[in-house]
């Protein structure tokens, strides 16, 4: 696996192998997991070439404590890349990515989907991951960009991003790979004590106790319900929604939308965590 963090480098070797084949582009912000590898084997499986990127974005991060406490292994991001077959990793330094002086900027108006639930708990969030993803984009011209259902509203925003700037880069969605127990695979896990992580998995579990339930209750009650079950010691629930899968608009019933996502954020302890899960999928 190539290392290279000068943007020319890159450049130059995408270049040559875009004329023998699709380039595919995993961008992330390092502590790998399995969820992680998971969109690189995506990739090597429709791609001939695979870039991942590992860039800790500042200006993700409303919190400046949680960019502090953001894990960077980069040593066992690098083994796990490798034994994945990942061909090219990309680690710039935020000098690299946002030169000194640069002050290119793109205004993306997304309506609404980027000022609920997590725009509304976490201002500046997705201006942030936009302009990263988006500059990330024009630095590497994938012809695919794999992202994982986890972070859906995230999704919901690169692609409407996608839609504006024109691009013809394809946006593959995979799924989100979870812990035995249910526990959505992520970064923050490993912050979470032992105790607590046991308890975690009760988010996955009322995700898929709304799935059941969806058909026959009213949304309203539905989501007080499920905000009830994660009011549990150590644990505090930010927000529990059901939302058209296009629009992140709250539905009332399910006859409501085609296209219905159960969405949570909930603190445990310090950490927190967000999940989805889809109630329904009958998109034409």
């Amino acid at each position: 696996m190539l290392i290279v963090k000068q943007i020319t480098d890159l450049q130059k070797i995408i270049s040559n192998q875009k004329k023998t084949g699709l380039v595919g582009f995993v961008p992330t912000m390092g502590a790998l997991h399995a969820g992680h590898i998971s969109l690189i084997k995506k990739s090597k499986s429709t791609c001939s070439y695979t870039v991942c990127s590992i860039f800790v974005n500042p200006t993700q991060f409303n919190d400046p404590n949680d960019l502090l406490k953001y894990p960077k292994p980069i040593e066992l991001d690098i083994k796990l890349l490798e034994a994945s077959g990942c061909d090219l990793l990309f680690l710039p330094d935020v000098s690299e990515v946002y030169p000194e002086g640069s002050t290119k900027k793109r205004n993306f108006d997304f309506g609404n989907i980027d000022k609920v639930m997590e725009g509304f708990f976490r201002p500046g969030h997705f201006d942030g991951m936009a302009q990263v993803v988006d500059r990330l984009l024009d630095i590497v011209q994938p012809d695919k960009l794999f992202m994982g259902q986890k972070d859906f509203q995230q999704l919901t925003i690169v692609r409407a991003m996608l839609k504006i700037t024109s691009r013809q880069t394809e946006l593959v969605i995979c799924p989100t790979l979870r812990e035995s127990d249910g526990l959505a695979m992520s970064s923050r896990n490993v912050r979470l004590t032992k105790e607590l992580r046991l308890q975690a998995s009760i988010i996955y579990k009322t995700l898929t106790w709304a799935k059941r339930n969806a058909r026959h209750k009213k949304f309203d009650a539905l989501c007080e319900k499920a905000y009830n079950k994660l009011s549990l010691p150590f644990f505090k629930p930010e927000y529990f929604e059901l939302v058209d899968g296009f629009t992140l608009e709250r539905l009332n019933n399910y006859d409501d939308s085609n296209f219905i996502i159960a969405c949570v954020a909930c603190w445990v302890g310090e950490v927190r965590l967000i999940d989805n899960i889809i109630i329904k999928n009958e998109k034409v």
